[in-house]
């Protein structure tokens, strides 16, 4: 089939006309796009194999994961660090606590809120789940040198500052 004059690519190597399949990369951007998607994707299956073994669901696990990373949070917080509505962040922390992962204590800093805080002793059973591929990890990244790890850091700094922007403008 021809291709419309008004059809154009969106970014170079990418663009797929009928998004079935994703085209071989082009550029060093493309490769490292491919490379992030299937890294999320092995992420996803992983948490939600851990999820599914400890009874959770995966949006539960990423409000852990969003606790153990960003420290006791409020609700409000724990919405837009997390992209979840504040009905779904009631949800998720409502399933957390009465599984004994979470706790509600009163927020010293503001008394008309909360803050959402994690108990310790019942996140041991997840640690377990995550030890394995922590190890696989730290051997795999054990082969770079300093400044290979150095330019990791300052890629992971770079996406995730965009991926705050790409959120805040979809969901704003």
């Amino acid at each position: 089939m021809p291709r419309s004059s008004k059809t154009k690519p969106v970014r170079s190597g990418l663009t797929n006309e009928d998004f079935t399949t994703v085209p071989p990369p082009i550029t060093a951007s493309d490769r490292v796009i491919l490379e992030i998607r299937k890294f999320i994707a092995a992420a996803i299956f992983f948490n939600a194999r851990a999820a599914e073994k400890t009874g959770l669901s995966l949006t539960d696990m990423q409000v852990i994961h969003t606790l153990q990373l960003h420290g006791p949070s409020t609700p409000s917080h724990l919405a837009s660090s997390t992209g979840l509505s504040s009905g779904g962040v009631t949800v998720a922390v409502d399933r957390l606590e009465k599984a004994g992962y979470v706790r509600r204590q009163p927020n010293p800093d503001d008394r008309r809120s909360l803050l959402i805080t994690l108990v310790p002793a019942r996140l041991r059973k997840l640690a377990g789940l995550y030890a394995e591929v922590e190890r696989e990890t730290r051997r795999r990244l054990a082969a770079l040198s300093e400044s290979d790890l150095e330019a990791v850091i300052r890629f992971f700094d770079t996406v995730g500052a965009a991926g705050g922007t790409v959120r805040s403008k979809r969901n704003g």
